[in-house]
C-alpha cells in the first residue's frame, strides 16, 4: 500500500470512530430526555416499587434465618446424641441380660440418662410391632413369613429403636416386616 493510500484509509476509520461516538453521546442524550418525559409521580411509583421490592426482600431472608437459627438450636446436639444412642441401647441390652430391678444402680443410670436426653429433644419412636411399615420412621431389615396372616406386610419384630430429635428422625427404626408371600 502506498502512502496516499494509507493516510485516506487512516482518515475514513477516524471518521467511522467519530460518528460511532456521536451516536453513543445522542443516545445518551436520548435516554435522558425520555426520563426527563417521566412525571414526578411516573418516578414516585419506580421509587416506592423499588423500596417495596428490597423491603420484601429483606423480610424473607430475616425470616429465612430466624427459621434456619431455630432448627440450628433443635439439631444442635445431632452428633453427640447420635454417638450415645449405642449407649443407651448397650444399657438396655444389659439391664435385661441380667434381669435388673427398678432400684439397681444400673437401671436407676440409665434412667436419668434417657430422661437429660428427653430433656434436650432426644424422643423414642413407640414400638411399631403389629403396624404397617412406614418408610418415614421404619427401616426394613428382612423380611421373614408371616406367622399368621393378620401380619402379612406388617411389622412382625423391631431390632433397633429408632429415636427422633427435635421432630426429624435422628435413627430409623430397625424392623422385620412378614413377607405377603
Amino acid at each position: 500500500m502506498t502512502k496516499k493510500n494509507k493516510k485516506i484509509t487512516k482518515v475514513i476509520n477516524d471518521e467511522k470512530n467519530n460518528s460511532n461516538k456521536k451516536n453513543k453521546k445522542s443516545s445518551v442524550k436520548e435516554t435522558n430526555k425520555e426520563e426527563n418525559k417521566l412525571t414526578n409521580k411516573e418516578l414516585l411509583a419506580i421509587e416506592k416499587d423499588k423500596n417495596l421490592r428490597l423491603f420484601a426482600e429483606f423480610e424473607n431472608f430475616r425470616k429465612r434465618t430466624a427459621r434456619e437459627r431455630i432448627e440450628l438450636f433443635s439439631t444442635a446436639n445431632k452428633d453427640i446424641m447420635t454417638t450415645l444412642l449405642p449407649i443407651l441401647d448397650n444399657f438396655e441390652r444389659s439391664i435385661k441380660a441380667n434381669n435388673y430391678g427398678k432400684e439397681d444402680g444400673t437401671v436407676l443410670i440409665y434412667n436419668q440418662l434417657k430422661k437429660e436426653l428427653e430433656k434436650k429433644g432426644l424422643k423414642e419412636i413407640e414400638d411399631p410391632t403389629g403396624k404397617e411399615l412406614d418408610t418415614d420412621f421404619h427401616e426394613a431389615v428382612t423380611n421373614t413369613p408371616a406367622p399368621t396372616d393378620d401380619l402379612k406386610g406388617k411389622i412382625i419384630d423391631s431390632i433397633e429403636k429408632g429415636y427422633l430429635l427435635g421432630g426429624k428422625v435422628l435413627r430409623y427404626t430397625k424392623v422385620v416386616v412378614g413377607s405377603k408371600d
